[in-house]
């Protein structure tokens, strides 16, 4: 493991392991320089298939994913760690469909939901680029459902 600080191949010394968010994390310090550094490992695996809507097949993409979620979420109070949840829990689906793949609706779906849960003016902004809410009266009909719904809960309780 090469310093980032002095260059150093001497080798690092692990100072502390943890498992964090899928990832070991090891806190290293150089045997040269005594600079402490992180590093991160994860598993490389074969990434499952995305089934599209046309029929072509791809690679799941995750960064595509959080992508797409984040530019919904954009100026939004959404958590990065929210994010990355629903974008571990879609993942982990996509794994689970082993070598059938999964269906973008069904992904598109997990995320609107997911979405919904967590915020839903992105929950609307996500409808509207990926799953073809492109008139304005369906964008509208949501909205009121959505705030129908909030005065439902409001009254319930």
């Amino acid at each position: 493991m090469q310093c980032p600080i002095c260059q150093s191949t001497a080798g690092t010394r692990v100072v502390s392991t943890s498992h964090v968010a899928g990832c070991i994390r090891r806190r290293r310090e150089c045997k040269d320089c005594s600079h402490r550094f992180s590093t991160e490992e994860r598993v490389v695996t074969s990434s499952p298939l995305l089934i599209k809507r046309n029929g072509q097949v791809e690679h799941f993409d995750r960064d595509k994913l959080i992508y797409g979620i984040q530019m919904a979420c954009a100026k939004r109070p959404v958590a990065p760690s929210d994010i990355q949840r629903l974008a571990d829990d879609i993942e982990a689906a996509a794994y689970q469909a082993n070598g059938d793949g999964i269906s973008s609706a069904v992904v598109g779906a997990m995320v609107v939901n997911g979405l919904k849960a967590l915020d839903e003016v992105a929950y609307i902004r996500y409808a509207v680029m990926y799953i073809g809410m492109d008139r304005l009266d369906n964008v509208r009909a949501e909205v009121d459902r959505l705030l129908n719904d909030r005065l439902a809960e409001h009254f319930d309780h």
